[in-house]
C-alpha cells in the first residue's frame, strides 16, 4: 500500500484543496497529515499573536474535521523553516511515505524550503500546487512574456484569461477506508497569542463558508457603495481566511458568480472581484520580483529618501495618539481587534509615510505584529502602495490629507467615536478638529493636539521624495 502525506501550511481546509484532493485519489493509498508551527520563523516574521491564536483554532478544527474523514493530522513543532525540513524528511521516512503533497507558497523563504525538501527527499515523490490564487503565476503575462506592472491592464489579462478557462473548485474528500482516528489531544504552539473575536473572524471552516455565503448574497452587491465607510459593516471580514486558507480565492469566485452573476461583466459585484485580482496581482509580484521579499522597494531610487527617525512620533502613531481622529480611531482597532478597514489602512499608512515621513517598512512591520489577517503580499503591497515605492503605486506627490480623509468617510464621526471615547462629548460638526472646538469653548478634552501640521509635512515630504528621485537620475 503507498502512504500519501499531505503538508498542510496556509491551507487550512478540506473543501477546494488542492494538495489534499490529490492526496486523496487513490483510494487504496494511506493518507496523512502534517502540520509543522515555526516559532522562530514566525517571529523573525513579526507574526501577530491573535494570528498565532487564530491559526491553533484553525489547526485544531481541522485535526477533527480530517479525523471524521479517518485521516490522521501529525504535528510537529520546529523552530524555523531548516529544522522543518527536517522533520518532513523524518516523518516521511518513519511512516513510509511515497508521495508528498502540498500547496505552493509564494514567498521566498517558503520557496527555499520547499526546495530543500525536494532535495533531502530522494525516495519520495514532491507534488506541489498552485492552489492560493484563482489563475497561476505565470498564467497573466504581457506581449512581451513579462510579469505586468500595473495593475488594469493586469486586470484586464486576468479577466481575459479567466473568461477562457474557468479554474477547477474541489470537493473535500471521502472518509478513507481505514481503521477509525482516535481524537487526539488538543494542539499548542509555543508562540505568544491573544484572543481572537470569533465574531468577527470565523473560527473553523464551516462558519467561513456560511460567512462567504451571507456576504456574496447581501454584502457584494452594495460593496462599491459601502466599502469606504467604516461605521458599515460593508467589507466581508473574509482576509483573515484567505490569509490562513480557511477559505480559497476560487471559492470565493465561485460563490461570488453564483450570487451576482454579472460580476465577470463590470456588473454587481464585480467591484469585490477586484479586490481578489489584486491579492492575485501582489501574489504575482512576489512571485516574479523576490525582492519584495527582502524589505526592499519595487522602485529603486525611492531607497534614497531620508526618512526621519523613527521616535516619539512612531510611538504615537501606533498607539493612536496622533491628534488626527480618523488616524487615531483607525489604530486603536487595530489595537484592539487585530485588523483594520481597507480604507483606514490607506489613511494611516499615508499618514505615517507622508506626514511623519517615516519608513514605510515601519508600518509594515507593525501591521504584521498586529493584523489576524497578516499576509506578506498584501501588506507589502498595500504599503508599498500608500509609501509609492511599489509598482502601481500612487504617485509620490499624491498625499492624503487626514482631516478631510475622516471628513470624507467618517462625516459623523460615528467611527471615531466608538473608538475615541474622549471624544464623547464633541459635537458632530468639529469632531475632525476637536482641539479648534475645545480652544473656543475653553473646555478640556483628554486628546492631544495634532502631533504634526499636515500642510508643513505635506511640504517636507515632497523636497524629501523630490530629492531622492534626483539623486537616484
Amino acid at each position: 500500500m503507498s502512504t500519501h502525506l499531505v503538508w498542510f501550511r496556509a491551507d487550512l481546509r478540506l473543501h477546494d484543496n488542492f494538495a489534499l484532493a490529490a492526496a486523496c485519489r487513490d483510494p487504496d493509498a494511506q493518507v496523512l497529515a502534517l502540520f509543522i508551527a515555526t516559532p522562530e520563523q514566525w517571529k523573525a516574521h513579526h507574526m501577530a499573536p491573535r494570528q498565532a491564536a487564530y491559526i491553533v483554532a484553525q489547526v485544531n478544527a481541522l485535526r477533527q474535521a480530517l479525523a471524521e474523514k479517518n485521516i490522521p493530522l501529525i504535528f510537529h513543532e520546529a523552530a524555523d523553516f531548516a529544522a522543518s525540513v527536517e522533520i518532513v524528511k523524518t516523518v516521511c521516512q518513519q511512516h513510509e511515505v511515497t508521495q508528498l503533497f502540498y500547496n505552493y507558497q509564494y514567498e521566498f523563504n517558503e520557496r527555499q524550503r520547499d526546495a530543500a525538501v525536494e532535495r533531502v527527499l530522494t525516495d519520495t515523490v514532491c507534488q506541489g500546487f498552485d492552489d492560493s490564487v484563482i489563475l497561476p503565476p505565470g498564467a497573466v503575462m504581457t506581449g512581451n512574456h513579462e510579469m505586468y506592472k500595473v495593475f488594469t491592464p493586469y486586470k484586464n489579462a486576468w479577466l481575459r484569461r479567466l473568461k477562457e478557462h474557468m479554474p477547477e473548485c474541489v470537493r473535500a474528500p471521502e472518509s478513507r477506508n481505514t481503521s477509525a482516528v482516535t481524537d487526539a489531544a488538543t494542539i499548542h504552539f509555543q508562540y505568544p497569542q491573544q484572543p481572537f473575536d470569533p465574531a468577527l473572524f470565523p473560527a473553523d471552516e464551516k462558519a467561513a463558508i456560511g460567512q462567504l455565503r451571507r456576504f456574496c448574497q447581501e454584502g457584494a452587491g452594495e460593496y462599491e457603495a459601502q466599502r469606504d465607510f467604516p461605521s458599515i459593516e460593508g467589507t466581508s471580514r473574509l482576509s483573515a481566511c484567505l490569509a490562513v486558507g480557511v477559505l480559497s480565492p476560487r471559492q470565493c469566485l465561485y460563490r461570488l458568480l453564483a450570487e451576482q452573476p454579472e460580476a465577470l461583466n463590470g456588473g454587481a459585484g464585480s467591484v469585490w472581484l477586484n479586490e481578489l485580482i489584486w491579492r492575485e496581482f501582489y501574489r504575482h509580484l512576489m512571485t516574479y520580483f523576490p525582492r519584495l521579499c527582502k524589505h526592499r522597494p519595487f522602485i529603486d531610487w525611492t531607497d534614497r529618501v531620508r526618512w526621519q527617525e523613527p521616535s516619539e512620533a512612531l510611538i504615537a502613531w501606533q498607539e493612536g495618539r496622533t491628534g488626527y481622529p480618523i488616524v487615531d480611531a483607525a489604530m486603536r482597532q487595530l489595537n484592539a481587534t487585530g485588523w483594520m478597514h481597507n480604507r483606514l489602512r490607506m489613511i494611516v499608512a499615508s499618514f505615517l509615510v507622508k506626514d511623519l515621513l517615516i519608513d514605510w517598512r515601519q508600518g509594515e512591520q507593525y501591521f504584521m505584529s498586529q493584523l489576524v489577517d497578516g499576509c506578506l503580499a498584501a501588506n507589502n503591497g498595500g504599503w508599498q502602495w500608500a509609501a509609492s515605492t511599489g509598482t502601481d503605486a500612487a504617485p509620490y506627490f499624491r498625499i492624503f490629507n487626514p482631516t478631510t480623509q475622516g471628513e470624507r468617510f467618517d462625516k459623523s464621526g460615528a467611527f471615531i467615536r466608538q473608538w475615541l471615547p474622549e471624544l464623547a462629548e464633541v459635537p458632530e460638526r468639529a469632531i475632525h478638529q476637536p482641539w479648534v472646538w475645545a480652544e473656543k469653548q475653553k473646555v478640556e478634552i483628554n486628546y492631544p493636539r495634532p502631533i504634526v501640521d499636515h500642510a508643513e509635512a505635506r511640504v517636507a515630504t515632497l523636497a524629501a521624495y523630490e530629492a531622492a528621485k534626483k539623486h537616484g537620475m
